[in-house]
């Protein structure tokens, strides 16, 4: 689901909230938000704006 939620950030080009990921994946909620939890963490994404991630680069 990590892998997945980096991919569709950054097909989308721009920073995007958990609920935005979830409707472009089709995806559970809880699960993106399990996933954003985990990735933070990883300090694989970062959040450029309030409420909206993006890929660390």
């Amino acid at each position: 689901m990590k892998t997945k939620v980096i991919e569709a950030m950054k097909a989308a080009g721009k920073p995007m909230s958990a609920g935005e990921v979830a409707t472009a994946l089709a995806a559970d909620r809880k699960e993106v938000d399990k996933a954003f939890a985990e990735l933070k963490k990883e300090g694989k994404i970062v959040s450029p704006v309030r409420c909206k991630w993006a890929p660390a680069e």
